[in-house]
């Protein structure tokens, strides 16, 4: 059903193509005063590509600061994050902002829906950005997929907080991303809404041969990833 065009890397690098995802020494300090808090602690990751891992671990462990890291949205103090064999943090804001729209999905918790812009505009914002629309079709079939074609013209303040994330999915999905990170996607939808999210990004994974990073607290959600990783004091293991 889903197609994925194969697009070239932007900058050469020694790390192997199967290797979606690698940090080396990755660290955030927060300093206060004469004090500093090292949020993220020295982290090695490698995620190969199509594989599905989990970040578990106590609220204020460091997972969400690490995913953000991850995502390019959050600049470590050190250390280097490839995606695609590409360092994120050696190209230019305007670079990055551009690429990481093509290449890297992110679903929040809080949703992040666009307030102005009904569910439909909200999706399509990505490709927008991207200078165009791209895969026509698949807007349709991820709109179907995610059971949202009848709310499209609402906006976020119109639809359940199910109904939200569904969209916030959408947008993640809509330019085929190689890699989707989703910090606690379930946290506030109902036990049926959350499984129902779930069997998409499971599905959308398995069809376009995606990475999926997810950070939650639901260990039985965990327990689906190829490998499940433990967060506690900024360090990871797993």
């Amino acid at each position: 059903m889903f197609k994925k065009k194969k697009r070239a890397f932007t900058q050469k690098s020694t790390i192997p193509e199967e290797n979606v995802l690698v940090t080396q020494a990755l660290t955030k300090t927060y300093f206060q005063g004469d004090y500093h808090i090292k949020a993220v602690d020295n982290v090695y990751l490698t995620v190969r590509r199509g594989e599905f891992i989990s970040i578990v671990g106590a609220s204020g462990s460091g997972k969400s600061t690490l995913l953000h890291m991850l995502a390019g949205l959050d600049r470590p103090t050190s250390g280097r994050v490839y995606i695609s064999g590409n360092d994120i943090y050696d190209m230019t804001n305007d670079e990055f902002s551009s690429w990481r729209n093509r290449r890297i999905g992110f679903i929040f918790q809080s949703f992040n829906l666009l307030p102005v812009l009904t569910a439909k505009e909200n999706i399509q914002m990505p490709q927008k950005i991207a200078g165009g629309t791209h895969y026509p079709f698949y807007f349709d079939e991820l709109c179907e997929l995610l059971g949202i074609k009848d709310r499209l013209h609402h906006l976020p303040n119109e639809l359940s907080g199910g109904q939200q994330q569904r969209v916030a999915a959408a947008r993640a999905l809509i330019n085929k991303p190689d890699i989707l990170f989703a910090d606690e996607p379930t946290g506030n939808l109902d036990r049926k809404s959350a499984d129902e999210l779930i069997d998409v990004l499971l599905r959308t994974r398995a069809e376009l041969n995606q990475t999926l990073v997810l950070v939650t607290h639901d260990l039985e959600l965990a327990k689906l990833a190829d490998r499940v990783y433990t967060m506690s004091d900024g360090e990871l293991s797993g």
